[in-house]
């Protein structure tokens, strides 16, 4: 049997190296054709010599020549650099799914570029549906390209509906962690640092989307993820704080029945479901044992204290090109805590900011959105600057 290929678009971060791992696994049934990193070339060339793809593309053009250097011993690994190299690659002809793993509105027009080319998506790039999460899934039904998730609650969902999809889903039970501050007081919340907010509690993940988890904005991205993914209002999606990451996420039935995917925090597994489905394959690593996971909790999120969640169901209910400007202020504003330009809180008045001074188009194109998230950007960057003047 012929061997899938496959194209990561973020290699070297959280998502991109569990899914090398995946495929290292699986060796006789999955194979690397592409791999493509933002900045680090050190570790891109460490998992090219590994796993030897026919391309590798660096986004940063000035690192161009540090990658061709170290990859020097693999004269038949083609070396591209810079973003419209990212874009194009996913056209390539031999492969067969993109794993769009990159980080932020980066990974939005790379993955356009592949359902237009007629790629399966697995979508670990969840700003890609909630910046235009109309325009993706209408190009997707276009192309007859399938979208798989890969965020783990998603994935969870999808494997809970699996066998149902004719079914009328009454709710969705999104499940979060609730992120490091969970028990903070709104006063305690003005004083963590960007240190305190890296320390998540049960899941290791890049540093822009451990910001995004601990403000609950994440959790609100996933609201619009799963609007787009599964066809269900954001009135019908309920987010649930569940500290013990064991319940990925559940789907309650217009008859009563909740279905819900159950695991350990192992993100490997979305991942090759991902990349699997409708099979499912052995994958090694630590198993649920509900003998000594005692307690399953479940709480309400507090949006009053977590302002970056309500902020998000706003965007959603306003819809057009509001979850365009929503994100873009947010890519600013997580950037400017991590630099420690703003507080914790201040990210959601930043961004609530942007959301009041950002052009609305209601019924935007692909242009608008390019030009709402500059636009956005610029405004939310200008905020920061006189907070900091």
């Amino acid at each position: 049997m012929k061997k899938q290929q496959i194209c990561i678009l973020g290699s070297t971060g959280s998502i991109g190296t569990q899914a090398l791992d995946v495929i290292s696994q699986h060796g006789d049934l999955y194979e690397v054709y592409c791999l493509t990193a933002n900045n680090s070339v050190e570790k891109l060339s460490e998992q090219a010599h590994q796993f030897k793809p026919a391309a590798v593309v660096i986004a940063n053009e000035e690192k161009y020549k540090e990658l061709q250097d170290l990859l020097a011993d693999e004269p038949d690994i083609k070396i591209y650099a810079g973003k419209s190299a990212l874009e194009q690659i996913v056209e390539a002809e031999p492969i067969d799914m993109v794993l769009a793993a990159m980080v932020g509105f980066s990974g939005f027009l790379p993955t356009i570029n592949a359902i237009k080319a007629h790629k399966k998506i697995c979508l670990a790039n969840k700003e890609t549906l909630v910046v235009a999460g109309e325009l993706i899934c209408n190009l997707a039904k276009e192309n007859h390209v399938p979208i798989l998730p890969v965020d783990s609650e998603h994935s969870a969902i999808f494997q809970s509906i699996v066998g149902d999809a004719d079914n009328e889903i009454d709710k969705i039970l999104l499940t979060c962690s609730g992120g490091p501050f969970r028990l903070f007081s709104d006063e305690q919340l003005n004083t963590v640092t960007a240190a305190d907010a890296l320390k998540h509690p049960t899941w290791n993940m890049g540093a822009k989307i451990t910001i995004d988890s601990a403000s609950l904005m994440n959790k609100g991205f996933e609201v619009m993820e799963a609007k787009w993914l599964f066809g269900v209002p954001a009135e019908r999606i309920q987010v649930l704080i569940h500290p013990q990451s064991v319940v990925h996420s559940a789907v309650q039935f217009v008859d009563g029945a909740v279905k819900a995917q159950l695991g350990v925090p192992d993100m490997r597994l979305p991942i090759q479901y991902a990349f699997s489905f409708p099979k499912r394959l052995p994958l090694n690593g630590e198993r649920l044992d509900l003998f000594k996971q005692q307690k399953l909790e479940f709480f309400e999120p507090d949006i009053k204290k977590f302002k970056c969640l309500a902020l998000a169901y706003d965007a959603i209910n306003k819809g057009g090109n509001m979850p365009c400007i929503l994100n873009a202020a947010n890519e600013i504003a997580n950037s400017a805590f991590r630099k420690e330009q703003c507080s914790f809180k201040g990210m959601a008045t930043i961004i609530e900011q942007t959301m009041a001074k950002a052009t609305f188009d209601k019924n935007p194109n692909l242009d608008v959105y390019l030009q709402t998230d500059k636009e956005a950007r610029a405004i939310a960057s200008e905020i920061i600057k006189n907070i900091n003047e």
